[in-house]
């Protein structure tokens, strides 16, 4: 049986939400102890919440909605690359990452992970995440999909440029991965957001199977495994 590694962040009250986010609720509505037929719940959240896809539609009006995005680029295989120490994803910190000739989705493991394994709740305004010249890197090498361990892929004083210039491009953008637990390597990912018709973005399971390679560890260059 394939081993299924688990990067989705569970939907509870304790987890960390973007400021202003109505944050997740859940009601019972009907209850069997009340005498009621059948146990029935509410589910109340933004579409941004713990781990989720950003559809192009979150920043331009034209772009493409949630329930529109190809399961192709949103399933098949990945790369986890570790980039550790950083408060900042710049190109050059890509460029040094020993990434394959080809790839077509990338996930970024980085100091943000030390997060979720403490099982911080508040919201951590310093995160690490991608510049602008970081976004035309992903862009310009043709990645479909990229993926950060936090809630934005852009920092959090940050213009929109860097979800801008990954949208534009039709790269899909998930975020709040949790991968404390991941080793970097290559990977078949299986992320499958919710298609919310008309949304800008939506809640998604993500998994991990683990992929046989001759390679050693996504690293950037210079750092030992």
């Amino acid at each position: 049986m394939p081993h299924f590694i688990d990067i989705t962040i569970p939907l509870g009250p304790d987890i960390p939400t973007w400021p202003g986010s109505t944050g997740i609720h859940v009601t019972q509505t009907m209850c069997l102890k009340a005498g009621d037929p059948a146990n029935v719940s509410r589910l109340d959240c933004d579409v941004h919440i713990g781990t989720h896809v950003d559809a192009p539609r979150h920043y331009l009006e034209d772009g493409d909605t949630v329930d529109q995005l190809s399961l192709d680029a949103l399933v098949g295989p990945a790369v986890v690359a570790y980039l550790p120490g950083l408060d900042a994803i710049t190109a050059d910190a890509l460029e040094s990452i020993q990434l394959p000739g080809e790839i077509e989705r990338l996930l970024l493991r980085t100091q943000n992970s030390d997060l979720w394994a403490s099982k911080e709740s508040d919201f951590r305004t310093g995160y690490t995440a991608l510049t602008a010249d970081a976004a035309q890197w992903v862009v310009d090498r043709g990645i479909e999909l990229v993926g950060i361990d936090y809630l934005s892929i852009q920092r959090f004083n940050d213009s929109p440029l860097t979800h801008e210039i990954l949208l534009k491009a039709n790269v899909i953008v998930l975020e709040g991965l949790n991968l404390a637990h991941v080793e970097p390597g290559p990977y078949e990912l299986i992320c499958l957001p919710i298609p919310l018709v008309g949304a800008e973005g939506a809640p998604a399971r993500a998994l991990l199977q683990r992929r046989q390679s001759s390679e050693g560890p996504i690293l950037p260059r210079g750092e030992c495994s």
